[in-house]
């Protein structure tokens, strides 16, 4: 297969060759690799890369990834990293519109009729820079005569992937892992793999987030090797009783395997908190293995304040005992339910405490580090914050494990906002909304869907799947709400456009879900027998010295059960060290100090910490209120 650029103006190309959604789980050689968490089957590809810049997709190096290809004039870049923080291109932020509003003309392919396909929208785009990223690698002895995938964790926003010269796949979700495999092009010795990386494609309709607009590797790539019998998908299901005494856990399993693979069994292993051991199950391998109703009398509940986990390890082994590949993965035993209209976990009523979080590092952008993570989760300890919500895209897997052992809440938001196509000058305006009811924009946006459930499925600390942020709605977001509700019926979903068209109000989203709604409003609501709980999915805007009257919106939780709190926006600023031209002494900067106009200027400033994680005298009020009501 050839890549083709035309791809760039085509909403219904979107994975090219890509490998099927999956759960998050890693795979490792040994129990002993299991418990240190090293993994001797994944090599990393971090680090030093040569690339070449362009500014259009006209002067990009085409042929760059042909092994005879003259790369002795490509700088370097550093990955995971963004393309202009490292120097190139514009650094920009915008909040609602489009960034190309008043200097290109673009509406949606098919969003004006059928005839609009948008062809040269961006493959011919002036604005459209190019990053040409090559690396080399030989495999480690660990990986070879294996099957090899690689994984990459982000990629902002459409890349196409070479391996030796020859053309392996296409993606365009920045935000969700995106897998390839890699056998069929590896040799011998040094291998070279080359990642075309477009910054605008038809997903930057549809990715029209509150953030800085980056483009580039951004997140981490490795191989990940698989023995001759592994797991391909796991899907993990702890149920509780409706007394909240028992549980029940099943498992389902899906494997591959190469043609010449040895028989072999699975060993399916559960340990309590203290390590004892509470399941212990073999069955043979098969394409498909189920687990089916293993009950666990008196079962330990998670909740936040208690996140109390069981340990699953799963063992492929040969007949004669030869180890093939150990999977662990913690879950624990908790109930989402939807009650006369509340929302209850374990039976008990959720109060949620919350913050919206984009992931931010003020040196690194949105590359963050475990360091990042880890900080951010004391930051919630430390203040009474007990929900997240992954505003407005899938984050690092790692936060996900984090926050089952933390015992955060999550509202689990897929890669998905299309502001600028229905908002214009602060008038609802939706005439060219995307996705809206464009068939053409559905299975894109399914798909988002699809690899969010897919990924974090087996998560505990997750109780809310949320369709994606201020994108109208449509026949494809109701659409997508049936996905989750066809795949999960153990969680709840969220979707906040639906109050900008209550025609889908009985097909999209479990609560009413609102932006700043004053709390007399709520009220007004909550007292007029409301179909739906109530959720601020974000309120008390916390730009400048802002958070003021938060005792109006805590006031709301004792008088109505159906209001349920909410999610601050927002959680940090995003905000950039940089030297200053005439001190030379390294400043924060913010939306249009890069001379980067259009720009949304100090809406980019708006947590409740600095950029350089800084908490602000506002956070003072955030602990005080949100510690009335832990839960």
């Amino acid at each position: 297969m050839k890549a083709e650029i035309s791809w760039l103006d085509d909403p219904e190309t979107f994975r090219v060759n890509q490998l099927p959604a999956r759960s998050d789980h890693r795979g490792f050689q040994s129990t002993a690799e299991a418990t240190t968490r090293q993994s001797s089957l994944e090599q990393s590809l971090d680090g030093d890369w040569q690339f070449q810049f362009a500014q259009t997709p006209q002067e990009r190096p085409v042929g760059f990834y042909d092994p005879d290809y003259d790369r002795t004039h490509f700088d370097t870049i550093t990955v995971p990293g963004h393309i202009e923080i490292a120097g190139y291109g514009q650094l920009k932020y915008i909040n609602t519109t489009y960034p190309w509003e008043g200097k290109d003309f673009r509406r949606p392919a098919y969003a004006l009729g059928d005839g609009d396909t948008g062809k040269g929208m961006f493959s011919e785009g002036e604005d459209n820079t190019v990053g040409a990223y090559v690396t080399n690698f030989i495999l480690n002895p660990a990986l070879r005569d294996k099957r090899v995938i690689v994984q990459f964790d982000g990629v902002e926003e459409a890349m196409y992937l070479w391996l030796n010269g020859q053309f392996v796949g296409y993606a365009e979700d920045s935000f969700s892992r995106s897998e390839f495999d890699l056998t069929p092009y590896l040799k011998d010795g040094e291998n070279l793999m080359a990642v075309e990386v477009f910054k605008r494609s038809t997903a930057a309709f549809i990715e029209d987030q509150d953030m800085f607009r980056f483009s580039g590797i951004f997140r981490s790539v490795r191989l990940a090797g698989k023995p001759a019998v592994f797991l391909e998908d796991l899907a993990i299901r702890p149920d509780v009783s409706a007394d909240y005494t028992d549980g029940k856990l099943n498992l389902a399993l899906k494997l591959s395997q190469t043609d010449d693979a040895p028989a072999a069994e699975i060993r399916v292993k559960v340990t309590d908190g203290d390590g004892r051991e509470v399941l212990s199950l073999t069955k043979p391998a098969a394409e498909s293995v189920t687990f089916e109703n293993n009950v666990f009398k008196k079962v330990h509940l998670w909740n936040h304040m208690d996140p109390y986990l069981y340990h699953l390890q799963i063992e492929l082994t040969t007949t004669d005992g030869t180890t093939l590949e150990v999977v662990p993965y913690d879950f624990g035993f908790r109930k989402v339910e939807l009650k006369n209209k509340i929302m209850l976990l374990n039976g008990n009523r959720i109060i949620i405490n919350g913050v919206n979080r984009h992931e931010w590092d003020a040196k690194r952008g949105r590359a963050v580090t475990d360091e990042d993570m880890h900080y951010d989760m004391q930051v919630f300890h430390d203040n009474n914050i007990n929900a997240v919500r992954t505003c407005h895209y899938p984050d690092q897997i790692p936060w996900y494990f984090l926050c089952d052992h933390e015992g955060i809440y999550m509202m689990a938001e897929n890669n998905l906002e299309s502001h600028g196509s229905w908002q214009k000058m602060g008038a609802v305006e939706p005439s060219y909304n995307v996705p809206g009811s464009v068939p053409q924009w559905k299975a894109a946006v399914i798909d988002r869907a699809r690899s969010n459930y897919e990924a974090f499925k087996n998560h505990t600390a997750v109780l809310f799947w949320s369709l994606g942020n201020e994108s109208y709605a449509g026949d494809d977001i109701a659409a997508m709400n049936k996905f989750y509700k066809d795949h999960d019926d153990t969680r709840l979903t969220h979707y906040e456009g639906v109050c900008r068209n209550r025609k889908y109000e009985d097909q999209i989203s479990d609560m009413e879900s609102m932006m700043y709604d004053p709390p007399v409003e709520i009220a007004k609501y909550l007292e007029n027998d409301p179909k739906k709980p109530f959720v601020n999915c974000e309120y008390m805007h916390d730009m400048g010295n802002s958070l003021g009257g938060m005792s109006s919106y805590d006031a709301l939780i004792d008088k109505y059960p159906m209001y349920q709190g909410g999610f601050i926006w927002d959680y940090i600023d995003q905000a950039l060290w940089t030297e200053d031209e005439v001190t030379g002494e390294p400043v924060l900067r913010y939306g249009g100090d890069f001379d980067d106009r259009h720009s949304d200027y100090e809406f980019s400033g708006d947590g409740l910490l600095f950029a350089d994680r800084t908490p602000k005298p506002a956070m003072q009020e955030v602990k005080y209120y949100y510690g009335k009501h832990i839960n």
